[in-house]
C-alpha cells in the first residue's frame, strides 16, 4: 500500500513538473513573441544599417 501511495506522489509531482515547465516555456515564447512585435521594425532597421538583413 504505501509502495503504491509513493508511486502516485511521483507520477503527480512529475505531471506538475512538466505542466509547469510547459506553462513557463509558452510564456516565455509568447513574451518574446510580444517583444519582437512592439520593436520588430527597430531590429530590423538596425540589420539593415549593419548590412545583416540580407541574412534573413
Amino acid at each position: 500500500m504505501f509502495t503504491l501511495m509513493k508511486t502516485s506522489d511521483l507520477h503527480a509531482r512529475t505531471i506538475t513538473a512538466a505542466l509547469l515547465g510547459i506553462i513557463g516555456l509558452g510564456a516565455a515564447t509568447g513574451l518574446a513573441f510580444a517583444g519582437w512585435m512592439e520593436h520588430g521594425p527597430g531590429i530590423f532597421m538596425s540589420l539593415i544599417q549593419s548590412g545583416l538583413a540580407w541574412c534573413f
